[in-house]
């Protein structure tokens, strides 16, 4: 990332009667920078192609899962005879490209397992993928094609969530995600900039929603909301393709999200963006999960791992501290203040998000499985109950510090550990990053993608489709139209379940 330089570019409210020359407003300079990509490094093309395996990876793995099953027959509902796009395990039957975007996306976030961006605010970059390949699929892209608005989905996503925090205002963070997807589509499509500053001015005025859909007894939303960000991304750019306007300026506007849904008239903020001439490679500043839980809870797993080795008696703990970010302690620690994080018939969806039930489970078992280590009868077991319930956390300034870190190689999202026995004995160990970050003990690289990919397909593909899909993905950068057809990779029918209830929708 030696060229990759940024600029920051600052971003407040201003009255109607100023009438804001569009090329100052902020979707405007993003629409500039997705519609003039430079040549795109080896470096950035090898994560994307990374990213894609990723994402197959935890696709495929929750083919089966209620939430997905939901998604893929609401998209199934939705057939196109020619020109559509395909969904996980079923690449011979198309379907209008934003309910392919719906069904993908939901099915990639379902197991909370996939890539994320941490600054101020929260991402999870590789929810731009499902829907520029549902739209580079209907409309016939190359790898090409794919691979540039990928590039730029990454780089708008990365750099919004570095300069706006939308947490603080209990904003979901798919408010930064649809408008990258809507540039990552203009860029695909190499649409004009006054057409990629519509759609993006749209798709983040139609994806504003609140966090409740991560707080209290999380639902099946959480991995819905990134998707419907996702389908609304595709609906706004179509809209501007066609040529509608938006409500503008969207960021900076007296009525509009700054001023109403973020700090207030009176607020400025500082985004950064690649300067002319620069490459974009935001998407080497993110990092991947080697555990299906929340992001923050990644480096906290390893700890466990390794603290978990040193204790014979779980029953001899009376309490662990758990010191760490502001972010980590409010988010997923005992200061959410949400009874259901300490709850043995939680949700899954919930507990992924309590890293007192995940560290302790951690602990006692030495390793973490995105199945398993879920499971109801996990979760009631006696023994993890009593010593989930002696587990706090706690906001240390070093820890809130080095989350915010604006220098990637010194971010950090760990913790200090302190264990307390009732003989009065201490276990303390610490962690700043997870082993798998680029930062990490071992630093994940294609193979580690690749064993991920064929850890979780096994049952659902046999070795000659994963090593297929590997040979195809690998060559992203020439693959023919008819080839990114193919990216979803074709799953046995039997193993792929449907809804067995008699209950249907409007579909």
């Amino acid at each position: 990332m030696g060229n990759y330089q940024l600029q920051n570019h600052k971003v407040k409210t201003y009255p109607s009667k100023v009438n804001l020359p569009k090329e100052d407003q902020l979707a405007y300079k993003i629409a500039k920078l997705a519609s003039k990509v430079p040549p795109i490094s080896s470096q950035a093309k090898e994560m994307v192609i990374n990213r894609i395996i990723d994402n197959a990876a935890v696709g495929l793995a929750s083919l089966n899962r209620l939430t997905v099953i939901h998604a893929r027959e609401q998209a199934l509902a939705h057939h196109r005879g020619q020109r559509g796009a395909t969904l996980f395990g079923l690449p011979d039957l198309l379907v209008s490209a934003e309910w392919a975007a719906w069904a993908n996306g939901t099915a990639v976030r379902e197991l909370d397992f996939h890539d994320t961006f941490l600054a101020a605010d929260y991402s999870h970059p590789g929810d731009n993928i499902p829907p520029l390949l549902a739209v580079a699929q209907q409309l016939g892209k190359s790898g090409e094609d794919l691979l540039r608005g990928i590039i730029v989905a990454y780089e708008v996503h990365v750099n919004l969530v570095k300069g706006i925090c939308l947490h603080e205002h209990k904003i979901d963070h798919i408010a930064h995600l649809c408008p990258a997807q809507a540039a990552g589509l203009g860029a695909m499509l190499n649409l004009p900039t006054e057409q990629i500053y519509q759609a993006i001015q749209q798709a983040l005025h139609v994806s504003i929603s609140t966090r409740q859909s991560r707080k209290g007894e999380i639902s099946g939303w959480k991995a819905y909301a990134p998707a419907h960000a996702g389908k609304l991304a595709i609906e706004a750019v179509d809209r501007a393709m066609r040529g509608e306007t938006s409500p503008s300026p969207i960021y900076e506007g007296e009525d509009s999200v700054i001023a109403w849904i973020l700090s207030g008239p009176e607020a400025e903020y500082e985004v950064p963006l690649p300067v002319d001439g620069s490459p974009y490679e935001a998407i080497l500043e993110t990092y991947t999960k080697a555990h299906s839980a929340e992001y923050q809870s990644q480096a906290l797993i390893d700890l466990a791992f390794r603290m978990g080795r040193q204790i014979k008696d779980f029953e001899a703990i009376s309490s662990i501290s758990i010191e760490t970010s502001h972010h980590t302690h409010y988010v997923i620690g005992t200061g959410a203040n949400d009874p259901q994080k300490m709850d043995p018939h939680a949700s899954r969806e919930t507990l992924d998000h309590s890293i007192m039930y995940i560290f302790a489970v951690a602990l006692q078992d030495g390793f973490w499985h995105h199945v398993k280590s879920y499971d109801p009868q996990r979760a009631t077991r006696p023994d993890t109950v009593r010593l989930w319930q002696k587990i706090h956390t706690l906001e240390a300034a070093k820890w809130t510090e080095l989350y915010h870190h604006p220098d990637p190689n010194k971010k950090a999202f760990g913790a200090r550990v302190i264990v307390n026995f009732n003989d009065g004995q201490q276990l303390i160990d610490e962690i700043e990053r997870a082993d798998a970050h680029p930062g990490g003990a071992s630093p994940w690289t294609r193979p580690d993608y690749v064993k991920k990919f064929e850890d979780l397909t096994e049952g659902i593909l046999e070795q000659q489709q994963r090593e297929e899909f590997l040979a195809l993905v690998a060559n992203l950068n020439v693959l023919t139209a008819d080839q990114l057809l193919r990216l979803n990779v074709e799953v046995d029918p039997q193993r792929i379940k449907e809804h067995q209830s008699n209950t249907r929708g409007i579909f």
